[in-house]
């Protein structure tokens, strides 16, 4: 557990499940299932819980490893909480981890209509690399997804 003031993050693990969906399902129109979370634990994905002192379920976030960067798959703050500087803590912590464990950036994805997760991401220093057709569902028919990263320096061992 790390503290931050009036806040803490906790690893994410099968027992925050439930109430991580409930919050999913409030958040997204296309919200991730049970399952997901689920699989992306059991495969050891990093899941991080930010809570208030009292124990409340203020956000969290999923990221995977792939090669030297982490890929970020889930990262929400409960609605009613959003515009108050969570998310950029949530951001600060995925950076402190992916950096802790030796990862050189994070990838993410991000609808093009989720205007207020780009100006955070843009503002956090993520810069768009691509774009990837059709990935998301949306109402009917298919939305793309802007691909973003965040790169730093990581020092490497030369042989």
């Amino acid at each position: 557990m790390q503290q931050t003031g009036a806040h803490y993050f906790d690893p994410m693990t099968a027992d925050d499940i439930d109430e991580v969906v409930a919050i999913e399902q409030i958040a997204y129109p296309f919200p991730w299932t049970r399952q997901n979370f689920i699989d992306s634990l059991d495969a050891a994905h990093q899941g991080v819980c930010l809570r208030a002192v009292n124990g409340e379920l203020l956000g969290y976030f999923l990221m995977m490893p792939v090669v030297d960067e982490s890929h970020l798959l889930n990262v929400c703050v409960r609605p009613a909480l959003q515009g108050n500087g969570l998310g950029v803590m949530l951001l600060n912590e995925i950076v402190r981890v992916a950096r802790a464990d030796g990862m050189g950036g994070i990838l993410l994805e991000v609808r093009p209509s989720n205007g207020r997760a780009l100006r955070i991401y843009e503002r956090f220093g993520f810069a768009q690399i691509g774009r990837r057709k059709g990935y998301y569902p949306a109402d009917g028919r298919r939305e793309d997804a802007i691909v973003m990263r965040l790169s730093w320096e990581i020092d490497r061992a030369v042989a």
